[in-house]
């Protein structure tokens, strides 16, 4: 296994880390469809209270927004490299810390009488809201364990990214193009997917020599001067 090549243990950490974004996302897109809060509005009459729902979404748009984030932010890290994959890893974990931050804005007492009081407000005329509203734990739950499982990851991906295998790594190559000699058609093809250079002579094959001892080159000249010259003919 050359130096380069990561070592199934990174290669591991790296799977589990992507997965773990993935299901972070999940929990925070699935989270913002569910119902947090249910309560009911009353109207001077004799109209019986009507029944008000709301979900994740209705009181606070962090928990999809930051999920959609997650799921950019596997491509990102994927796709970049050394102090890029940092700064990804770290802007996805302060994404989760602000879909924390919002879910516990959202679930607070007042904030969810005030989310039932405004769509009591829309119907219009005195419509009042009747009782306390109640907090599902469902919607909520899924909001802060996908938001805290988004901070773990995106910590781990700042620490440890430029080390897992990415987009990039198949193309790495050594500065100097390695010389290779083509024989065939198929051989060069083959020699330039590896990233080879055909137009380079191969190691050992050198089809001249600057050594004065090597008869090389001089070979043919020197054949040519012990000729003897042909006499003219004479018109």
């Amino acid at each position: 296994m050359s130096p380069s090549t990561p070592s199934p243990r990174v290669r591991r950490e790296y799977g589990l880390a992507m997965l773990a974004l993935a299901v972070a996302a999940g929990l925070l897109l699935a989270a913002a469809g569910q119902q947090w809060v249910t309560g009911r509005i009353t109207a001077p009459g004799p109209v019986p209270p009507v029944p008000v729902a709301l979900t994740g979404a209705d009181l606070t748009g962090a928990p999809s927004g930051v999920g959609w984030a997650g799921l950019a932010g596997i491509a990102g890290l994927y796709a970049t490299r050394g102090w890029a994959r940092r700064l990804v890893g770290a802007l996805v974990a302060a994404g989760g810390v602000l879909a924390l931050s919002a879910v516990w804005e959202a679930t607070r007492p007042d904030t969810l009488l005030e989310a039932v009081s405004g769509s009591a407000t829309e119907t219009g005329g005195a419509a009042q809201v009747a009782g306390d509203p109640h907090l599902a734990a469902l919607g909520p739950a899924l909001a802060a364990g996908g938001a805290a499982l988004l901070v773990l990851s995106g910590l781990l991906a700042a620490v440890r990214a430029p080390a897992w295998p990415g987009m990039g790594t198949r193309y790495d190559r050594d500065a100097t193009p390695r010389a290779t000699r083509a024989e065939t058609p198929s051989d060069l093809w083959k020699s330039l997917d590896a990233g080879d250079d055909p137009t380079l002579d191969a190691p050992g094959d050198q089809s001249w020599s600057t050594n004065p001892d090597d008869p090389g080159d001089a070979a043919e000249p020197a054949s040519l001067a012990a000729r003897p010259a042909e006499p003219k003919e004479n018109h």
